[in-house]
């Protein structure tokens, strides 16, 4: 019985170290005798004791490396600092665990000598404008260079551009003129418009000035064409009057002079006119007098 448990208890403690489950978006590199036997997928998988082992343990999901700066020399000889970020994923769990000693350390190096190929082509403000062309092509590079190791190469990213500081005050320099241009610029151009827009309120109350003393003109004349009709036809009934009166060889009365006067003057009734007028020549010489009064 003895000899029964201690069996028991030799074979729990070889068997269940050998029940392996593998977890989601993990993979298990397995060994026989040495040589690379296969990849276990996430599940419950048995090792044979002491023939089969577990040589790397691989996580199948993107990993971000943020990779230090790197001195790089633009092709107009301006020394730069920049670092980059790489978006990898593992493929082929075999070809990483035996493709590549150091995978990662690969990686790093072979993202730092590309991206000196890349930046030694273009000049600094190229390399400062074109971080689109220098991801695509460095991106395009690493995932070819590390298709045999098993790794796919996602995305690539330059995450800092570090000129000189002797460049660095230059360009600042740069932006700040630039700004000071566009500043000017744009003063010019509102003084222009405030100009111009003075120019045509102006315009517009010129225009209006000149239509008001052109109606009022218009106006002024108007009354004064009024007023020489009411003489003329005063004039015509006097004359009319001083007819009859000869005629008649009558005596004029003040109502007959007071009727003549209003209609030379449209009111007469602050005129100082005689009491009695006592024949046609006085009465003539008033009216005269009268007409050219109004005029």
């Amino acid at each position: 019985m003895e000899i029964f448990i201690t069996i028991l208890i030799l074979v729990a403690i070889i068997v269940i170290p050998n029940i392996k489950i593998v977890p989601q978006a993990k993979s298990y590199v397995i060994e026989r005798l040495g040589s690379y036997y296969t990849s276990w997928g996430n599940g419950l998988h048995f090792k044979i004791p002491f023939v089969d082992r577990i040589a790397k343990i691989v996580s199948l999901k993107e990993t971000v490396k943020d990779f230090a700066p790197q001195p790089v020399i633009t092709k107009d000889n301006v020394t730069m600092q920049i670092d980059t970020v790489v978006y990898y994923q593992i493929t082929d769990p075999k070809l990483y665990t035996y493709g590549v000693d150091a995978p990662v350390s690969a990686i790093e190096n072979l993202t730092a000598t590309t991206l000196r190929n890349i930046i030694g082509e273009l000049e600094l403000d190229q390399t400062l404008t074109s971080r689109d062309i220098i991801n695509g092509k460095m991106r395009s590079i690493l995932d070819e260079a590390t298709d045999p190791w098993g790794i796919k190469v996602n995305r690539v990213e330059v995450k800092n551009i570090i000129p000189p500081r002797d460049i660095q005050e230059a360009m600042e320099k740069q932006m700040r003129a630039e700004r000071e241009r566009r500043e000017k610029i744009l003063q010019a151009e509102g003084e222009k418009k405030s100009s111009i827009l003075i120019a045509e309120g102006e315009k517009e109350s010129a225009i209006l000035r000149a239509e008001a003393e052109k109606e009022s003109q218009i106006r002024v004349a108007e009354g004064e064409a009024e007023a020489m009709l009411k003489i003329k036809e005063a004039e015509a009934k006097g004359i009319e009057l001083l007819r009859e009166a000869k005629a008649d060889k009558s005596v004029l009365t003040l109502k007959s002079y007071e009727a003549l006067a209003k209609m030379a003057d449209g009111q007469a009734t602050k005129l100082i006119v005689p009491a009695n007028i006592q024949d046609v020549a006085t009465f003539g010489t008033t009216l005269a007098e009268v007409m050219k009064d109004k005029k």
